[in-house]
């Protein structure tokens, strides 16, 4: 079974520098997964008020972690 190179997606969660509202984490996170910058946003927010420690540490962590990349 054989399988072309131009099909083949290869996708980078990466922070997203050019919409970035703090660190670029959620934009970055919305872009990997298709969906509404808003509705990550609006769920890390959610997070955050719920279980403020380990998202504070999870954000922290992801700011470090993830590269920086234009899109």
């Amino acid at each position: 079974m054989s399988y072309r190179r131009d099909y083949i997606v290869k996708k980078k969660l990466a922070k997203n520098e050019q919409h970035k509202k703090l660190t670029g984490v959620c934009a970055g996170i919305a872009k990997y997964y298709d969906v509404p910058r808003l509705a990550v946003r609006i769920g890390a927010v959610l997070a955050l008020i719920t279980l403020p420690a380990a998202t504070g540490v999870a954000y922290v962590v992801a700011t470090v972690v993830l590269p920086s990349s234009e899109y």
